[in-house]
């Protein structure tokens, strides 16, 4: 019997948009949905039918080919039955869909339904200024490796070769019915390779690895960031029986450093300055992340706040030979437990700065106008 017109089942014109057709769908799907019609065979069929039909229609390539060779382009090599798995659109099964959703994850699938080795995530923590200048760190991490008494083979006899798994067909992947949907999923009986070792390695038990730790020398790029991650290709877990390595994921920590506060390529390092020191001016020397120093002119009448930018004495940039600026936050520290000719000398500084205003502007500005609020009120 020859199959029905998608456009006619869907019950929408054959120029009609994505949109129209997602709406008509959505429409006859949940008239004919099984939970809607328990027992109804005829709405069951009717069911499948319609979901068939949206997988091609909703994919502007198979629409093309659909529009151009009807039926006969799915079928004799065509792409075989859309949406596979009985029109449901699963393609290559659960298992794919969710490493296309969340990137994969431990170890991925290559050629032929063979199993990548897993990746590996370590973790490395330096110092600021191991992170300026760029350093190498090694990892140690526990993995898998390839067996050295079968050479990855999995087999006892190093020349024999593995047959195909007569579970999957060395597809790798099995599929089973589960009510209206079919459910594919990596093969119990081969692990995904595909193949079965007749005669299995006694030293990795037919796997092609084995558990082993082993260090890294993991070089470390100049201006790296905190939380940065580094990739080495091919240096996760070696994969079964001759399969492709997994990637090693390294993520970079950086301690907090006692004189320095990092943004991006900049550096903020906060001195506080003696109150005379910043009344009257001075120079002082800071350190710079490079291991030298620099000396800052602070000007006569300094206030706490007040910041003086060192140009390209701040943080190495990333691939780069240029480096950020360095900024000095100053502090004007309050002196305590003062002497008494500290006392005395204080007292009359005070006494002088009644008289002559103009030394704190700020302080006489704000408190003229706390009398004019009280003389306000009054």
């Amino acid at each position: 019997m020859a199959k029905p017109d998608y456009y006619t089942t869907l019950g929408v014109q054959r120029g009609a948009s994505a949109e129209d057709m997602k709406k008509a769908y959505r429409k006859l799907a949940m008239q004919y949905h099984p939970d809607r019609n328990p027992g109804d065979h005829k709405a069951e069929a009717k069911f499948k039918e319609l979901n068939e039909a949206y997988d091609v229609l909703k994919d502007d390539q198979k629409r093309s080919a659909y529009d151009r060779f009807g039926h006969a382009a799915f079928e004799n090599g065509g792409g075989g039955h859309p949406g596979g798995a009985g029109g449901f659109g699963f393609e290559g099964g659960l298992g794919d869909i969710f490493d296309q959703m969340f990137g994969g994850g431990g170890a991925r699938r290559g050629g032929g339904g063979v199993q990548t080795g897993a990746d590996l995530r370590a973790s490395v923590e330096i110092s600021m200024a191991e992170a300026f200048s760029g350093t190498k760190a090694n990892v140690r991490i526990p993995t898998r490796v390839k067996c050295d008494a079968c050479s990855g083979s999995g087999s006892a006899d190093k020349n024999a070769s593995a047959d195909n798994c007569s579970t999957c067909g060395g597809a790798g992947r099995v599929r089973a019915q589960q009510g209206f949907f079919v459910v594919e999923r990596t093969c119990p009986t081969c692990g995904g390779a595909g193949r079965v070792v007749r005669n299995p390695c006694r030293v990795c038990s037919g796997a092609g690895t084995v558990p082993r730790d082993k260090t890294l020398a993991v070089q470390i790029p100049a201006g790296v960031e905190d939380g940065t991650r580094i990739r080495l290709s091919g240096e996760g877990e070696a994969g079964g029986r001759g399969a492709p390595p997994g990637d090693l994921y390294v993520h970079v920590a950086i301690r907090a450093h006692d004189i320095f506060q990092r943004d991006g390529a900049n550096i903020f390092c906060r001195v506080p300055l003696r109150m005379t020191q910043a009344a009257l001016g001075s120079e002082i020397e800071v350190p710079t992340i490079d291991g030298s120093g620099a000396k800052v002119k602070i000007p006569a009448g300094t206030q706490t706040g007040d910041q003086f930018r060192l140009r390209a004495k701040g943080f190495s940039v990333l691939r780069s030979a240029q480096r950020g600026d360095m900024y000095i936050q100053v502090a004007v520290e309050t002196p305590q437990k003062l002497t008494a000719r500290q006392r005395e000398l204080l007292e009359e500084f005070e006494t002088e700065a009644k008289i002559h205003a103009s030394h704190s502007p700020e302080h006489d500005g704000f408190f003229a106008k706390v009398k004019e609020f009280f003389d306000g009120r009054s």
